[in-house]
């Protein structure tokens, strides 16, 4: 082959065997990766929320759940391990934001099969002056992405 040809056909091989080696490494590579799962239950209506790790906590946003209740989880960490667990309850007055309830967790160990609330246990918060209940509980899982 002449020299130009030579080099081509080296690059193609060469192209070849990279992409068998990215696709032989790849399910190494998809492993499992940490999800907060939280059962959160207000007035009727119950739903479950799952909250990736981050690297900024300020980034996170608060959900609104249902009447006046908001919820913010903010798992600090990477897709090998979870550093810490900020979660924030706030109930939404006339004229501003209340905090009502905040829990952290460092260092918090990834469970197989957990309870739906086994990081946190039960919670149980009520609203100033109306009396409404908000609920919630939260597992650290592995979840295939």
């Amino acid at each position: 082959m002449p020299p130009r040809q030579l080099s081509r056909h080296r690059v193609a091989q060469s192209a070849l065997v990279l992409s068998l080696l990215a696709a032989w490494a790849m399910p190494a590579t998809a492993a499992a990766a940490p999800r907060l799962r939280c059962q959160i239950e207000q007035g009727a209506t119950s739903q479950v929320l799952e909250f990736a790790p981050v690297a900024d906590p300020y980034s996170v946003p608060a959900i609104h759940i249902n009447t006046g209740f908001h919820f913010k989880a903010v798992v600090i960490g990477d897709a090998q391990r979870v550093q810490y667990i900020n979660l924030y309850t706030y109930y939404e007055t006339d004229r501003r934001m209340l905090l009502l309830h905040e829990a952290k967790y460092q260092a918090p160990t990834i469970q197989t099969d957990p309870a739906r609330d086994a990081l946190t246990g039960r919670n149980y918060l009520y609203s100033p002056g109306r009396e409404r209940q908000f609920q919630y509980g939260c597992a650290l899982l592995e979840v295939n992405p």
